[in-house]
């Protein structure tokens, strides 16, 4: 295929995406494949002869999208949403098309410093100091992993990255249990070990840390002789949505001087809406904070928002510059590839400045304003349907419930419910474990969601339940 062919396959592209979207809802949610159905239809060498762009999409059409969940199903309420306007689409062509390396500000200016100033929009927007200065990652992932390694180097004195962790006091970091996994694997990475993530029990409605048994553990951490390194809080879990008291724990970890970082990956979002800030009260102290415009905000996967108290701790932490990767007779310039794991660095900003244009704060606020309406809506009429027990309120638009149809296990019952509803092919929703049981987790967040989707869940749960009763 040459550059000159573009033109067409590009309008057929666009015209594919146009009318991809249009159809969604008459596709089930989930991918109805069976395992191994598309790979036995790939043969197993590559071509040595190039072979026609006409018979690669024929072949994408009937392979690949059979074996596809569709993300962007306005029905689609697992998980959280991984969203993608049709601005910030639009933004990430043109960034493919260029396919710019911008790991460093002379390897593309525009990209670093466009990065800089969508970053201070967003800090605008979620309403935090002009003490915090951001960072794009690739996703709330990464963006823990680096407030673990500053956490890490800091308590050492900065001595981990030189020296290792042999020989070292042994580092604890605290968090609840409805914290992401992310946090469990950026504890394995920087070395710190599974053993010395200590969990502290939740509590009350919100199942906020309990900021007490958090404090008791750190004096006997240090009593014992351990080095308590930082404190990980979230808001918007995401099992059932867990907000800590961000304010709380914040003041418990200056008390012992521990770096706090709050991982707010989905419920981020939301703080665009002055009304939802609340659920972070005092995130304004915390050291570190991540959310993710690729969830709830309307930019696609990967675009991961970092925001820093103190940009010399984190590359002091992460910066490596061997002659190669100095810029030479620019000053005060900002190379984010200091401020990240990876070297290299996608141009994301870009679709950020797509999306906040073309939408406006206005637009994306009512987006979000709906799905909380939405999903609180569904809770309270859910909750009158017999065999249905809520068992975690809506923290914004997520909650969960289970089927308890007497005389029956209701994890049993449950799981049945929730897989009758995925094959069912109308809606998806995804399972978790509060307290032990079983639930199903329910959360609105796509970017074409309407009353009417939501009325539709309601339909299908309700008619499965119903079946399973009669079955």
């Amino acid at each position: 295929m040459r550059w000159s062919e573009f033109p067409k396959w590009g309008k057929w592209a666009a015209d594919w995406a146009a009318q991809y979207h249009a159809g969604l809802r008459d596709r089930p949610v989930r991918a109805q494949t069976k395992p191994g159905e598309v790979m036995a239809q790939l043969p197993t060498a590559p071509p040595d002869a190039p072979q026609p762009i006409e018979d690669i999409v024929a072949d994408f059409e009937s392979i690949v999208m059979p074996g596809i969940t569709h993300w962007q199903h306005p029905r689609f309420f697992a998980y959280f949403p991984s969203n993608a306007s049709p601005a910030a689409v639009l933004a990430d062509n043109l960034v493919t098309a260029m396919a710019p390396q911008c790991m460093l500000w002379q390897t593309s200016p525009a990209a670093t410093e466009m990065e800089t100033r969508m970053m201070d929009w967003l800090r605008q927007s979620l309403g935090l100091p002009t003490g915090f200065s951001g960072v794009i990652q690739d996703s709330a992932s990464s963006a823990t992993l680096a407030a673990v390694l500053v956490m890490r180097e800091r308590a050492l004195n900065w001595d981990g990255n030189a020296n290792g962790l042999p020989g070292q006091k042994v580092l604890r970091v605290y968090c609840s249990n409805e914290v992401h996994t992310s946090v469990d694997r950026a504890i394995w990475i920087a070395g710190i070990g599974q053993a010395n993530l200590v969990r502290i029990p939740t509590q009350g409605p919100l199942r906020s840390m309990d900021t007490q048994a958090l404090d008791a553990a750190i004096q006997a951490d240090i009593e014992a002789g351990y080095l308590p390194a930082g404190v990980i809080a979230c808001t918007g879990g995401t099992g059932t949505g867990a907000c800590d008291d961000i304010s709380a724990t914040i003041a418990v970890a200056k008390k012992y001087d521990l770096y706090t970082h709050v991982d707010a990956a989905w419920a981020g979002a939301a703080m665009i809406c002055p009304e939802y800030r609340d659920l972070w009260t005092g995130v304004e102290e915390a050291d570190s904070i991540v959310f993710n415009p690729h969830k709830w905000l309307g930019t696609q996967f990967d675009l991961s928002a970092h925001f820093v108290k103190s940009p010399d701790d984190l590359t002091r932490t992460l910066a490596i510059q061997p002659e190669y990767l100095k810029t030479h007779g620019a000053d005060g310039i900002i190379n984010y590839s200091e401020w990240s794991v990876p070297l290299g660095r996608r141009f994301r900003a870009l679709k950020l400045w797509f999306l906040i244009r073309a939408y406006g704060l206005d637009g994306l606020r009512q987006m979000i304003r709906n799905h909380v309406t939405w999903s609180q809506a569904l809770a309270e009429k859910l909750r009158d349907v017999p065999d249905i027990e809520i068992v975690t309120d809506p923290v914004l638009s997520l909650f969960t419930f289970r089927f308890t149809p007497a005389g029956q296990n209701a994890d049993d019952t449950t799981l049945n419910l929730l897989n009758a509803i995925n094959d069912d092919g109308r809606i998806y929703l995804t399972q978790t474990r509060t307290d032990g049981k079983l639930v199903i987790r329910f959360q609105a967040g796509q970017f074409d969601c309407t009353q009417e989707d939501i009325d539709t869940a309601f339909d299908v749960i309700v008619e499965t339940a119903n079946r399973l009763k009669d079955a």
